[in-house]
């Protein structure tokens, strides 16, 4: 079996729904497909949860959005879950008129778009000849592992649950939500349709999983910089990860976990690409393979050092930190601890939550601001010896923290399009070292 996904920036309208039924009627294995919401539906919704008193015309106008992606629908028996589904939406935007601070209704309300794209894609690859319908995430006993708002998909409760009946045919499923901890709705992060096509994919021990686009792969440089470059055409595991929770817009960070035990590969593939070939594939980490695979960028960084007066006790306090950071959803892009030191390295706005986690932990902590932190993924322990420490000293003047796979160097300059061009000048990037 195979895992197709498909995003809203390719449900731009009906002829993307052409290509879709073109690419899927080419494959011969078994296909669950993953759907994200039409083209900027769920920006719409999250504003008409903030404004609600302002949504009236909001009903009838995904109304029409999605009819003109599936016209005919209206005499298809699904039509009265179209229909339900709109009605859903008025009565979740009547509760939050009075009550800004229901999440049901809010979750109900956002779920919607991916309800709504499910049913007009199903009802177009139908009208292709394909034996495709539509399918609610929650419906098939997808369990989230949070509530309200969630972290991934909860893989052994799922297990447990997992109608696979319902995933006869050409299953067209509801990506970004599921049922959460609290048998109600709960949503993933922004994005986290990806993360529902791989969790499906390690449930159903599927092949491979394929994310389609609207860019061509994954770059090893954000292309904000101006810098042009080719895709990267193979990420291990370790590497994706870390370039997801970095800098790599195209990939949520949550997307590899789920199949990273099982060795399902996952491709990055244009849709309106000339070749329907993936551009980047991700897989299982090689060993022995060195080599830059990119860099990423975080503007606007601060470094918060704290010190152990004891270091016998360092495990249990690192842990309580580690874990406040977690509970409080304080964004940390790395930490390196020596012996008694500890430096992490998180966004500027952050600091003062940083701080208050460590005064909880009985430690003092004192911080400066850098403007960036560089991330080059892909190399480790030897990158400081093949730089030229001129280079090194010209792009700042702390030392490196190094990982095994990972060398991040924090600087105060500026110019940050100009640094990105002198280090793509100088690191083999995307070559074998």
């Amino acid at each position: 079996m195979e895992v197709h996904k498909f995003g809203g920036s390719c449900l731009r309208d009906s002829t993307d729904l052409d290509r879709i039924a073109d690419v899927l009627g080419l494959v011969e294995e078994p296909v669950v497909v993953v759907v994200s919401a039409l083209w900027g539906t769920t920006d719409r919704l999250m504003r008409a949860a903030k404004e609600p008193r302002y949504a009236g015309r909001l009903v009838n106008d995904l109304a029409s959005q999605h009819l003109r992606f599936a016209p005919t629908i209206v005499n298809d028996q699904a039509y009265v879950r179209f229909q339900r589904v709109l009605i859903g939406i008025e009565d979740a935007l009547s509760t939050l008129a009075t009550d800004r601070s229901d999440w049901s209704a809010r979750n109900r309300l956002l779920a919607a778009g991916e309800r709504l794209s499910a049913l007009v894609v199903a009802h177009h690859l139908k009208g292709k000849g394909l034996d495709a319908h539509a399918v609610g995430a929650e419906d098939i006993g997808l369990k989230l592992n949070g509530t309200h708002i969630a972290g991934r998909v909860d893989l052994e409760a799922s297990a447990s649950r997992l109608d696979t009946a319902a995933l006869s045919g050409l299953p067209v499923v509801t990506g970004w939500f599921g049922e959460g901890a609290d048998g109600q709705l709960a949503l993933l992060g922004r994005g986290g349709s990806d993360h529902t096509a791989t969790a499906l994919a390690a449930l159903l021990e599927a092949s491979k999983v394929v994310l389609w686009k609207d860019v061509d792969g994954i770059h090893p440089l954000n292309p904000r910089w101006g810098i042009t470059t080719q895709p990267v055409p193979y990420l291990g595991y370790s590497q994706a990860i870390e370039f997801a929770n970095a800098d790599a817009t195209v990939l949520h960070p949550a997307t590899v976990e789920p199949v990273l035990k099982l060795g399902i590969p996952i491709e990055i593939r244009h849709l309106n690409g000339r070749h329907a070939k993936a551009s980047t594939v991700i897989g299982p980490d090689v060993v022995g393979v060195s080599g830059i695979r990119a860099v990423s960028v975080q503007q606007k960084v601060a470094r918060v050092r704290t010190s152990m007066a004891y270091i016998h006790d360092s495990q249990r306090v690192l842990s309580q930190v580690l874990s406040a950071f977690s509970d409080k959803s304080i964004r940390l892009h790395t930490y390196q601890i020596g012996g008694q030191l500890w430096e992490f390295i998180v966004p500027q706005h952050e600091v003062h939550r940083v701080r208050t986690v460590f005064k909880d932990a009985g430690l003092e902590a004192t911080h400066d601001f850098f403007s960036a932190l560089i991330t080059m993924i892909g190399c480790g322990e030897n990158m400081a010896n093949e730089l030229d420490g001129n280079v090194l000293m010209s792009w700042s003047h702390e030392p490196m923290y190094v990982t095994q796979s990972t060398s991040h160097l924090l600087t105060q300059r500026d110019d940050i399009s100009l640094l990105m061009e002198e280090v793509f000048h100088h690191l083999p990037v995307n070559r074998p070292t």
